[in-house]
């Protein structure tokens, strides 16, 4: 913001919106006093003072003029001595300005790709880089120059093949080792999906904010035509619960960090009012979408991940470049990050743990909130359902996808936009008013068709559930398990065709009672109710065993984080009573920990902690 003045000296206040920071770029470079620039199609706002102001939402709605532009009033022209300066002097100049930071003004004074890779304009970095392999004797800088423009683009082979090129030419170059193996690493998990998740925790735990050096995996999946819904994301095989679909590194995420609270970070809250809507967007939102507009702005070759996503009904404009300028529409941007953007935690272990730790009278009812938010291009390709066959996990601005249960090639990939509740259809609905769907999945259907006297006594039955687990008193477990049965009597279909939301979290609180009151077979039988409710079908679990028997899931039903505790308390009662069954039970919450944390390396310490404080 600054107030600017035209060649008559009548003056006004200029604001431009997704702008640099200003550790990227300091606001005196953008609109220091003896900048000169053109404002296209000027908008004119009405001010909290109550007076006018010009508002640029478009970067490419601004032309920054060099003082000796033709296009400066002659008033204002300045002829400087530099017409006439060696090249030298020039790179001097530019020299100065890169060790300032002055990145820009360095692309101007000719030490250009340096200064284009430090301003983060990899595809003008590139440009300029691109020939320099085919000469006789590459240059050593420009080399590693090109390799840092392809690596930051994540176009890992071709940084590999440059660096190698590099290696090769110039083998004392110790630095350009370190990079190759750097690259080398990111192609193995962009093509192999080779992670080392516990390095990433440890990134995530480090870095502020958690952008992780990794690369995204794309797995057994690809976007196809879903119908009504557009597109979605398909099995290109057949793949089995747990297995990774994807992992990917977030396009442009924001972070808030939950851990410090609000207040501390309300000093430096974003608020961002859109002029044609006139909605406003707050916080870590209107961050994200400063960042995709820059983005966007200085490496136009990105701009068809974020263009091509689903933007409703909004027309955006027909061009990508004017006047040797990328046009990036601000007001698409906006429009795709409502429709398409991810709220998050900083790691999902993090939030599976809290799950844990919550009180029995706390999980029935528990709803996490998250602040950090990002964009996810493959991932924004998934569509939603209630009843979903995928889950999300994340670990910094790395997003986690896998499979919940076996499927069949071409079958499409869902997960839940919010995660399903024990809530009236209507209320479900409402959840899915902005991206202008209803959910038509097995439960919302059954939601719909099911009378209203059924579903007030469900929720009536619930309410006297919760109110004897919060009892002060011992609670009665007979009359609790009277109450599970005639609550299970109100569902007309069967529970492995529509899972039943009111039931698994209360049987799964019984399960844990009778496991500490050493009960392993009703603890048995509980938990085994707990996993059917929610659509699974299991052969072997049961009591009394047949000898010899294993016991096998034949079918996976809806997956929640509480069901990795429920695998654990099975396992721990087999332990007592049905010893052979101990190990597979275990094996189950281990890949159910998996599904919903997005790995299994940290699965023996998570659960050894929650252990040894007597949570489990």
């Amino acid at each position: 913001m600054a107030i600017v003045e035209d060649e008559t000296r009548d003056a006004i206040m200029l604001q431009l919106y997704y702008q640099e920071e200003e550790n990227e770029r300091a606001a005196g470079e953008i609109l220091g006093e003896g900048v000169v620039l053109i404002v296209k199609e000027p908008y004119l706002k009405l001010m909290s003072d109550g007076d006018y102001g010009l508002r640029v939402d478009h970067l490419s709605d601004v032309i920054y003029l060099p003082k000796d532009d033709e296009r400066v009033p002659n008033l204002w022209q300045v002829r400087f001595a530099e017409h006439n300066v060696s090249a030298s002097a020039w790179k001097m100049k530019g020299n100065d300005y890169f060790k300032d930071s002055s990145y820009y003004a360095a692309i101007e004074q000719l030490n250009r790709s340096l200064a284009l890779l430090k301003a983060k304009q990899f595809d003008a970095a590139l440009s300029d880089l691109e020939s320099v392999s085919t000469t006789p004797k590459p240059d050593e800088k420009a080399l590693f120059r090109k390799a840092q423009a392809l690596y930051n683009l994540q176009r890992y082979r071709e940084c590999c093949e440059v660096l190698k090129i590099l290696r090769m030419e110039y083998p004392n170059n110790v630095e350009a080792k370190g990079e190759l193996t750097r690259a080398v690493d990111r192609l193995v998990e962009q093509e192999r999906g080779r992670y080392k998740f516990e390095q990433l925790y440890t990134e995530a735990t480090k870095l502020r904010p958690p952008h992780l050096d990794h690369a995204t995996y794309v797995g057994p999946v690809s976007v196809k035509v879903s119908g009504s819904r557009g597109r979605g994301l398909f099995t290109t095989g057949a793949v089995k619960a747990g297995d990774l679909l994807l992992c990917e590194k977030a396009f442009a995420h924001a972070f808030i960090d939950d851990a410090h609270g609000t207040s501390e970070q309300s000093q430096d809250l974003t608020l961002l009012l859109n002029a044609e809507t006139g909605s406003a967007t707050v916080g870590a939102q209107a961050e994200l979408i400063r960042t995709i507009v820059q983005r966007l702005y200085r490496n136009p070759s990105l701009a068809p991940a974020i263009t091509d996503l689903h933007h409703g009904r909004y027309k955006s404009v027909g061009v990508s470049e004017i006047d040797g300028t990328p046009v990036v529409d601000t007001f698409l941007v906006e429009r795709v990050i409502s429709l398409n953007g991810f709220g998050c935690p900083l790691s999902s272990r993090q939030s599976h743990l809290r799950h844990m730790e919550d009180e029995v009278t706390q999980k029935m009812n528990t709803k996490e909130q998250f602040h950090s938010c990002g964009i996810w291009t493959m991932a924004s390709c998934i569509n939603h359902s209630c009843y979903s066959n995928a889950r999300r996990a994340f670990i910094g601005d790395m997003m986690i996808v896998r499979t919940t249960r076996d499927l069949a090639p071409d079958t499409e990939i869902t997960f839940w936009y919010h995660s399903p509740v024990a809530h009236s259809y209507e209320e479900r609905q409402k959840k899915f008013q902005q991206w202008g769907f209803k959910c038509d999945c097995a439960m919302c259907q059954d939601d719909q068709t099911t009378k209203k006297t059924v579903l007030a006594k469900r929720k009536r039955l619930r309410a006297d559930l919760l109110r004897h687990f919060q009892s002060d008193s011992r609670a009665d477990l007979a009359k609790i398990e009277g109450i599970l049965t005639t609550m299970t009597d109100t569902y007309r279909r069967p529970a492995f065709e529509v899972p039943r939301l009111c039931l698994w979290d209360p049987q799964l609180a019984l399960t844990k009672m009778y496991t500490l009151q050493k009960r392993p077979v009703q603890a048995i039988d509980s938990a085994l109710r707990v996993l059917s409710s929610l659509g699974y079908i299991i052969e072997g679990g049961n009591l009394p065993r047949i000898s010899g028997m294993p016991m096998v899931v034949k079918q996976w039903g809806l997956m929640n984080d509480r069901l990795v505790e429920c695998w654990i308390l099975l396992s721990g009662a087999y332990h007592l009573v049905a010893p052979d069954l101990e190990a597979q039970a275990e094996q189950y919450a281990r890949i159910s920990y998996k599904i919903c944390v997005g790995e299994d390396e940290t699965f023996d310490e998570t659960y050894g902690k929650l252990a040894n404080k007597g949570l489990i």
